[in-house]
């Protein structure tokens, strides 16, 4: 097909692109030009800002999309613009996020709501744009809201792909970064909570092939499909994972939550760290919910025959190419492990003194 990728120079996108390119796809990539990795697959590239992509018909004609995979709509403004620029009978994908559900809600908001695994026919947000207000990295996150995306997308029969937590190589959120930053100083004691908290992933690869396979299926059109992995690891069992395919032996060391150093708040009993800069940060207040955010994947699996890569393996690749790609930034200020880990100490000499144990 001749595909028109809305945002294909990033992360996702990039994998995405690759993913159609393999499969022999004629691609069309639509971006703003900051971003111009050198191993893309050999396309054809219209720099044009989303908003005006109405106006670049011409171009847009000329390629004649057979369908198109939307990467980047964040708001009903964008999804209306990128609808305007292409005709009706276009295939159209449009990549979602799970925070359209109500558990998503609930986790903000320190609740419960949702039984475990949240699918396709869970309840969604009642409450629009879950990020005004908050500390959030995007100047655009007063009108972020992919409920208004998919409701515009899916009038006009798109695909919706609701992600979970991606992770992968080229990830711009460093999300091993917390533990790697570690590795790469050579810690070998690392505070850590209870590291409870269940939140689904999806590798990057994994999540740009089950795009693509919805995108060839006419068993998805108009259809919503979750894409993430069969099995989720707690995020205590994710970060010794992480370790291992980093090949450290540091051991974490478990201290109460509220003297985890910031970018470590993940590891705690309820992380606090989804509405910031940060991929494992804490300039939100506390919250005493318990929502996990265990989402199953089981349709896009029947209905594609899905399948995703083992999940050592994955983080393997993940791993290796962070720690080939460390961030131009990463901190090397390791003070709130040290108060961290002689806070943990000193409470539990005091709790041995005051609860000493009683002879058999």
């Amino acid at each position: 097909m001749r595909v028109m990728v809305l945002g294909g120079t990033r992360f996702i996108g990039t994998a995405v692109v690759e993913e159609l390119h393999a499969h022999g796809h004629e691609l069309l990539i639509v971006h703003r030009g900051e971003h111009e990795p050198a191993d893309l697959p050999e396309a054809d590239h219209l720099h044009a800002q989303r908003q005006d992509l109405p106006h670049l018909r011409g171009p847009v004609d000329d390629f004649d999309p057979e369908a198109v995979v939307d990467n980047c709509a964040y708001s009903a403004a964008d999804a209306e613009t990128a609808l305007a620029a292409v005709g009706d009978d276009v295939r159209l994908l449009v990549v979602s996020s799970m925070d359209v559900y109500r558990a998503f809600g609930a986790v903000l908001a320190g609740t419960e709501t949702d039984p475990l695994p949240v699918d396709e026919t869970s309840p969604v947000r009642t409450e629009r744009y879950p990020y005004r207000g908050r500390p959030h990295p995007s100047p655009d996150a007063g009108s972020y809201e992919k409920l208004d995306v998919e409701e515009a997308y899916l009038a006009r029969a798109a695909t919706v792909c609701r992600l979970p937590m991606v992770y992968g190589e080229r990830d711009h959120q460093h999300r091993e970064e917390p533990l790697l930053r570690r590795v790469r100083a050579g810690r070998m004691r690392i505070p850590a909570g209870s590291g409870t908290w269940l939140w689904t992933r999806g590798y990057v690869r994994d999540i740009a092939a089950g795009i693509r396979l919805a995108l060839e299926s006419d068993a998805t059109v108009a259809e919503v499909l979750n894409l993430g992995e069969a099995r989720t690891w707690s995020m205590g069992m994710w970060a010794r994972h992480v370790l291992e395919a980093a090949g450290s032996e540091a051991e974490l060391v478990r201290v109460p939550d509220v003297l985890l150093p910031d970018d470590l708040k993940a590891l705690g009993t309820v992380p606090q760290h989804l509405l910031v800069d940060s991929p494992m940060s804490s300039h939100v207040p506390a919250w005493a919910g318990q929502q996990h955010l265990l989402v199953d994947s089981s349709k896009a699996r029947d209905l594609l025959g899905w399948e995703e890569t083992d999940p050592h393996e994955a983080l393997r690749r993940s791993v290796a190419w962070h720690l080939a790609h460390p961030p131009t930034d990463a901190s090397d200020d390791f003070s709130a492990d040290d108060r961290a880990l002689q806070g943990a100490t000193a409470w539990s000499e005091f709790l041995a003194q005051r609860y000493p144990p009683t002879a058999p």
